[in-house]
């Protein structure tokens, strides 16, 4: 009996002990934790005041020392990669040290790399190259976009986006929806435009397959007999969105009041710069990055005036090459009214269907493109 007090004596000494051990490390924790906390008091509350200015200290320690709140941080464009970039996009020969090039010497008959303004920073050209869908939901015959069912169609776009990956490894691809949000029409219309806008549903549609393709919209305009001036504020919210940029196509804007589709149209130098400038004051309005604004050509006469088109550092602009046929007409079409009249970057559109119309046989490559002089860094499939 006594053994066993004895015991159950030990026992409670021995548990005493342990309760004192472990009090004893928990307060040398909590000691440990406060030190912590005060050593880094202060960069959390300088990191807090970058992310909200405006916000209340929650803590004494925050509040002493953010009250001063910290200037936002100022990106800038990296002149010297985009440099790099607009070089390498231009593909003609660069001289070295010994004389001696590390390309072709095909002479440079044209100012490429264009010399025109810096873009402000966040400018996906000529960093990336942009691979687009082309098309309308309501129209099988207008391009891919009405073609397929959405996520199949979205499936070969991802498909045409690895072969570009493939063919220049060193050039991101983004892929893009360009989605038709005025049509041209081949009847008057009640207001005698000769254009059809777009549902409000439609446009959301082409912006939420460009989120799931994690890339950009470009919303395309087909004037008719209406004009920029009364098509573009309609588009407004969508393109203070900052993933949503522009097209406009001369084909179809008819300045002599002809309808649409008997005669290729024209949009002058003006008519591009007044684009330009309607997208750079949604630019600066709403703090966003610079938008790409893509003119459709195929003919000398589509747009005129191309020395007085001006773009600006919210704003780049992309001349792209919308004529379909055998690869030679093609790429002759590319030279003759793209790539002799240099305004800032080009493109190139790929036609599924009419691209193999007889004598045709094929369509152009990856590979093929990208030895053009210059580079297209936008490209179109319809």
């Amino acid at each position: 009996m006594n053994k066993k007090k004895s015991d159950r004596g030990q026992q409670r000494s021995e548990g005493k002990r342990e309760v004192l051990y472990l009090g004893g490390i928990c307060v040398c924790l909590s000691f440990i934790v406060v030190v912590m906390v005060l050593a880094f008091a202060d960069p959390f509350a300088v990191e807090y005041s970058r992310v909200d200015a405006q916000s209340n200290a929650t803590s004494s320690a925050r509040s002493q020392t953010a009250t001063v709140p910290a200037e936002p941080v100022v990106t800038k464009l990296d002149t010297i990669a985009y440099d790099k970039a607009l070089i390498k996009n231009a593909n003609y020969p660069i001289a070295t040290s010994t004389g001696t090039s590390t390309a072709s010497t095909t002479p440079v008959k044209h100012q490429w790399p264009v010399k025109t303004v810096y873009p402000n920073a966040g400018a996906l050209l000529p960093f990336n190259r942009i691979v687009a869908y082309y098309g309308n939901f309501y129209s099988t015959k207008m391009g891919v976009l009405g073609q397929y069912p959405p996520q199949e169609m979205l499936v070969k776009l991802q498909g045409e986006v690895a072969k570009w990956k493939a063919a220049d490894p060193t050039t991101p691809v983004i892929p893009a929806i360009d989605y038709i949000a005025v049509t041209a029409q081949g009847s008057a219309q009640a207001d005698g435009t000769y254009r059809l806008r777009m549902p409000d549903s439609q446009i959301q549609e082409a912006i939420t397959l460009a989120n799931q393709a994690h890339g950009i919209v470009i919303l395309d305009v087909q004037v008719g007999l209406s004009t920029l001036q009364s098509e573009l504020p309609r588009l407004e919210p969508y393109l203070k969105q900052p993933n949503v940029h522009l097209a406009i196509d001369p084909e179809f804007s008819m300045k002599d009041g002809a309808k649409p589709g008997s005669e290729i149209g024209t949009f002058s130098s003006a008519d591009v710069n007044y684009a330009a400038t309607y997208l750079a004051s949604i630019v600066k309005a709403n703090n966003l990055p610079p938008k790409i604004l893509v003119v459709h050509r195929f003919t000398e006469h589509m747009v005129t005036g191309c020395q007085n088109i001006k773009p600006l550092p919210e704003v780049q602009i992309v001349m792209d090459m919308d004529g379909w046929g055998s690869p030679a007409k093609k790429l002759n079409t590319y030279q003759q009214f793209v790539a002799t009249e240099p305004v800032q970057f080009t493109g190139f559109k790929l036609f599924y269907q009419n691209d193999l119309r007889a004598p045709s046989t094929r369509m152009l490559t990856p590979a093929e493109l990208l030895k053009l002089k210059p580079q297209p860094l936008f490209i179109q499939y319809q």
